[in-house]
């Protein structure tokens, strides 16, 4: 594992430039009313600006540019290069595409051929998953299956963040978790690029989350949660996927297994019922244990020692030392939460 001052720097310019930025969102979007109403299905009860995703893009690009100036990104191949500049405009353009709908409102079926367009070219652009490596078989190319396969990937962790988006501080919590998971997997596989670009992405949700948790002042909006899960996606495909472990191609989905899951038992309950898989409801998994009993705070804590979870069983697959220790420590952060959080219902 090798942790140089540039992760640092990348996480700590990112953190502050978001602290810095969200203040100036919010007098603007206050001015032009881009703002999220409250209504029937949302939490909140006066308008809150919607567009912090501004500042989640804006800081993650100064960060890394601040590192692309001090030469935090030399002696890397063509390859490499143009991988970083593959997710970094992707990841742009699926923020594009997001602030469009929260701006204009973009009916679903035109926002996801556009999230397919997008990541179709990102797939011929060179970011692919080409490979997969089985127990007992070893590595196994796709061959015309990449396309698709990375297609599905890259738009559907985008849209499982944004369905996640539902509560204040739960998809930039659960997705700063994946993001230090992700790193720390990157450190000790020896992918120390993409362990930067995470890194950014880490600051700038720790950064964006002091305004966003319970009681939220600003939300994120579309074209945040659709930069955040791009990068996510992105990330993981240059840096988990492509390494050399046996697990490789499992680590995202099971750090991301909170959100995927629940992205995934939503549209078959919505099929289930003959709904349309866009439609709104209330089946998400912050929904149920909200009408459990659950208060706010208490539902987005025990997601998080969930999502915690899930990546702390990442880190054990992906054969870091002392990882059973942390699947252990993990284990009795979601129980000791879950117990809290029984006894104060039963009260």
């Amino acid at each position: 594992m090798f942790l140089s001052w540039y992760h640092l720097l990348a996480f700590s310019i990112a953190g502050l430039a978001v602290l810095r930025i969200v203040p100036v969102v919010q007098s603007v979007a206050l001015k032009q009313g881009w703002v999220d109403r409250p209504d029937a299905r949302k939490m909140h009860h006066r308008p809150i600006v919607r567009t912090g995703g501004v500042a989640i893009c804006v800081g993650t690009f100064c960060s890394l540019i601040t590192i692309w100036i001090l030469q935090g990104f030399s002696n890397l191949s063509i390859a490499e290069t143009t991988e970083i500049w593959v997710v970094l405009g992707g990841s742009f353009s699926f923020f594009v595409i997001g602030l469009a709908d929260d701006l204009l409102g973009l009916a679903p079926i035109t926002r996801l051929v556009m999230q397919v367009g997008v990541a179709s070219y990102v797939w011929w652009a060179g970011v692919q998953i080409e490979f997969v490596t089985v127990p007992t078989l070893g590595i196994v190319q796709l061959g015309w299956l990449s396309l698709p396969l990375t297609v599905i990937w890259l738009t559907g962790v985008v849209n499982a963040i944004n369905w996640m988006d539902g509560l204040d501080g739960l998809a930039s919590g659960v997705s700063g978790i994946a993001a230090i998971t992700i790193f720390v997997i990157c450190l000790f596989t020896n992918q120390p690029v993409a362990a930067v670009l995470i890194a950014a992405l880490a600051g700038s949700l720790l950064g964006f989350l002091y305004y966003n948790f319970n009681p939220a002042q600003i939300f994120m909006g579309d074209g945040g949660s659709y930069f955040i899960g791009f990068m996510v996606a992105g990330v993981s495909v240059i840096g988990l996927v492509k390494s050399a472990i046996a697990t490789a191609v499992l680590l995202p989905f099971v750090i991301l297994a909170v959100p995927i899951l629940d992205m995934s038992a939503v549209i078959l309950t919505r099929l289930w019922h003959r709904r349309s898989p866009f439609t709104a409801d209330n089946r998400h998994l912050h929904h149920r244990l909200l009408q459990a009993g659950l208060s706010h705070r208490s539902t987005v804590y025990v997601i998080y020692a969930l999502a915690w979870w899930t990546g702390s069983f990442a880190m054990a697959f992906a054969g870091i030392p002392n990882s059973l220790a942390i699947v252990a420590s993990a284990t009795g952060l979601l129980g000791c939460t879950t117990w809290r959080v029984w006894q104060s219902i039963k009260v």
